[in-house]
């Protein structure tokens, strides 16, 4: 009995993920999931990273962007040292609730190499080439 109850307790939990109103973020074994920021005005998508628990909240404490630096290894929010902050409008949560799309309202461009985006050039066969302004 107690393997039929553990399934029903996953599959109502899997259900309430997908269908309910609950916010049960689903981190990935590192302890993370994908944050997508989006300029909420353009549509334009400005960059991916990756939040863990403290990220989020501090996101959701702020309304500033937070995310885990796996390079860091810390919490970052972004713009700290440039001033190009991204301030959260909305967020986004996918089907399975491991991935947000942050719509944001940035201060300066999103990506540190000082473009707009970090998604300016396109794989044109084995080339890069740049999209224009």
């Amino acid at each position: 009995m107690k393997r039929n109850r553990d399934i029903s307790e996953k599959d109502a939990e899997v259900n309430e993920r997908e269908q309910g109103t609950s916010f049960l973020p689903k981190f990935d074994d590192s302890g993370l999931l994908t944050a997508i920021a989006q300029d909420s005005a353009s549509g334009i998508i400005l960059m991916v990273a990756f939040m863990d628990a403290e990220a989020l909240s501090k996101t959701l404490e702020t309304g500033k962007a937070h995310f885990h630096s796996r390079s860091r290894k810390r919490l970052w929010m972004k713009g700290e040292s440039s001033g190009h902050v991204l301030h959260v409008e909305q967020i986004l949560v996918d089907c399975d609730q491991d991935a947000l799309i942050l719509k944001v309202r940035p201060a300066g461009p999103a990506c540190h190499t000082g473009e707009q985006s970090c998604f300016y050039r396109v794989l044109e066969g084995e080339k890069l080439t740049r999209l224009p302004d």
